[in-house]
């Protein structure tokens, strides 16, 4: 028996069961070294469907690595400071899902793009990626910044990416927050 994640399929957000299921049945994706980018609103269960697939991952025998875009930077400027930042890098590049939630909230600084760059350079058709992001991936390259530097890690993702766009109002509100999940 093989397990599937409780997402909600009913509620109306855009979300393709066919799609989904095809992506998270067999991880496929990170086997493939692809991506997955998930975009809408908040609380449309994007973070949810990230954590699903994640999840998924792992018990196909891969390993994932969730963290939020703002948590990953202070890890990596911390390992900047104490002289591990190669090592972490090393590690970012190592995981066979890395899963990046709130990408692309707010404009990247010039640290941040760059060691966005050298993780995407540590995985580039060896592993598989999935952002979550409340922006459309065509205002991705604004948010990074430095044409240049936009334009290698946007290069290094696209190209082997599912996008899922959900749309919709978001699952909390129409719960009320009363069970603080997102997705299900």
């Amino acid at each position: 028996m093989t397990w599937e994640p409780d997402i909600d399929f009913r509620a109306a957000r855009g979300l393709d069961k066919q799609v989904i299921r095809s992506l998270i049945h067999d991880s496929d994706w990170v086997r493939r070294h692809q991506h997955i980018f998930l975009v809408g609103p908040t609380g449309i269960g994007k973070t949810f469907l990230a954590r699903a697939f994640g999840q998924k991952a792992c018990r196909d025998g891969f390993t994932a690595y969730f963290t939020t875009a703002a948590q990953l930077f202070r890890e990596l400027e911390l390992a900047r400071a104490d002289g591990s930042y190669g090592k972490k890098l090393r590690a970012m590049g190592q995981v066979d899902a890395l899963i990046v939630d709130d990408w692309a909230m707010g404009p990247l600084t010039d640290a941040e793009r760059r060691a966005f760059l050298e993780i995407c350079d540590e995985r580039y058709l060896t592993k598989a990626t999935l952002l979550t992001s409340q922006l459309p991936v065509a205002k991705w390259h604004a948010q990074i910044g430095d044409p240049t530097v936009a334009d290698s890690i946007l290069d290094r993702l696209v190209h082997a990416a599912h996008r899922v766009e959900l749309q919709g109002e978001s699952m909390r509100k129409k719960r009320g927050g009363r069970d603080g999940k997102d997705g299900e």
